[in-house]
């Protein structure tokens, strides 16, 4: 009874906070790659590189290594407003104890719903609202994360796959001449891959093609 009453009065507040805190951050921690591929803009950042490297056909170069890091430091550029709302309206009130934690995870919440809602097709959302056969919100923050994130995902996937095909079409009519080219001259036995990637890279860099991906990334969002 004497060590139970002795363990009370050596209660210390600020370590249950920084007990909360630490447990709230491996959280986060836990969950962050999922919340990075799939409630950001990294989705269709990594897929259009992915298609750029594809449709110039040079392998591995850039390496997955540079794809993946540029692709990540593009998405904190285009999500800091997002991240800076968040730490603003649920993470410094948490910390700072003016707010619970439940409280924090709804407010954390909204901004991140407002730029998923913002760039999901109403058709992709549609779907699951159906599916669940739930009635139709009203307001973004009335929309169940389950439903949106998913739906984001899914517009995400879709609006990259048609900024990669733009990308391949000049690079195909370049395999395509390549290609007539050598079946006219006879020279059956040279892969037109290996003829046309030269003209297909000095193309891509007297346009400035890095830029110009780069730029038509930032501007879809």
């Amino acid at each position: 009874m004497m060590s139970l009453i002795t363990a009370f009065s050596d209660f210390d507040p600020a370590n249950v906070s920084t007990s909360v805190k630490l447990l709230l951050l491996l959280t986060v921690l836990s969950l962050a790659p999922s919340i990075l591929i799939l409630m950001t803009s990294f989705t269709r950042i990594v897929i259009v590189l992915s298609f750029t490297r594809t449709a110039l056909a040079t392998q591995q170069m850039p390496p997955n290594q540079v794809i993946i890091g540029l692709a990540l430091f593009l998405t904190f550029f285009v999500m800091a407003p997002t991240f800076q709302e968040v730490n603003d309206q649920a993470l410094q009130p948490l910390f700072n104890e003016e707010i619970g934690l439940e409280e924090a995870y709804d407010r954390a919440a909204v901004p991140f719903k407002e730029f998923m809602a913002k760039h999901t097709r109403q058709k992709d959302l549609e779907l699951f609202i159906s599916y669940n056969q739930a009635e139709r919100p009203t307001t973004i923050e009335e929309i169940p994360l389950t439903m949106l994130v998913p739906a984001f995902a899914l517009s995400e996937i879709k609006t990259a796959f048609q900024m990669g095909f733009m990308i391949f079409i000049p690079f195909l009519v370049i395999d395509m001449i390549v290609a007539s080219t050598l079946m006219s001259m006879g020279m059956m036995m040279l892969p037109p891959v290996m003829v046309s990637l030269p003209f297909k890279i000095l193309l891509f860099v007297l346009v400035d093609g890095w830029y110009l991906v780069m730029k038509s990334l930032l501007q879809s969002f």
